[in-house]
């Protein structure tokens, strides 16, 4: 059984939701880093920059969202939510995973962190007002890509829609907007996914 360690609307989310849609069986441990809890020694033995996801399976130790999940996919093949090693799916599926990560979302956190994660002292003001128009030229070119299209990879769901469309609702939480009506759809259509929804109710009653 898969041992995860996250806090609720955080990056650990994607990892659950990504368990839920495979049908895995795991056990979710909370950290609530609002508490220090990811400071404690002994989460930090796990993960030493002190942030969650952390995925346990037997002796492996696996950190950062889009690692674990494609990990994950990976490991059950059978339910095709990764596209197979080697594969040109398998390509665009790591194309539009880094793209999330590196464009999509960074903007969004740092944001995050020059609101209420770093320091007061170490928070440049500034930033707030470019940070939304580099979110917003990345939600263009995502925008793009789903033109005519459900999703981002081949013909069906993959968990890199899982990456992209929590993206974006950090982007509604942020109220950062894009203003895009193809992203408002596809963002409703994955996140109306009944893994998505148990995904969170678990996150609730652990």
């Amino acid at each position: 059984m898969y041992q995860i360690y996250g806090m609720p609307r955080t990056r650990s989310t994607r990892v659950v939701w990504a368990l839920e849609e495979l049908g895995a069986e795991y056990q979710l441990h909370l950290v609530d880093l609002t508490k220090g809890e990811g400071q404690s020694a002994e989460f930090l033995k796990l993960n030493p920059a002190g942030k969650v996801p952390v995925l346990i399976d037997g002796e492996l130790v696996l950190t950062e969202s889009a690692a674990i999940i494609t990990y994950l996919g990976d490991q059950q093949p059978q339910a095709e939510l990764v596209p197979r090693p080697g594969t040109p799916q398998r390509g665009q599926y790591d194309q539009w995973c880094h793209f999330v990560l590196s464009e999509l979302e960074q903007p969004l956190w740092l944001i995050g962190k020059h609101r209420f994660a770093l320091p007061a002292e170490k928070r440049v003001p500034a930033i707030l007002e470019v940070a939304p128009w580099e979110f917003q030229r990345a939600a263009a070119v995502l925008a793009k890509r789903l033109e005519g299209r459900e999703y981002l990879v081949g013909d069906g769901f993959t968990l890199v829609d899982i990456l992209a469309a929590h993206t974006l609702l950090w982007a509604r939480a942020f109220k950062v907007p894009h203003g895009i009506a193809n992203l408002d759809a596809y963002e409703q259509r994955i996140c109306a996914r009944p893994a998505f929804t148990r995904a969170r109710e678990r996150e609730k009653t652990e």
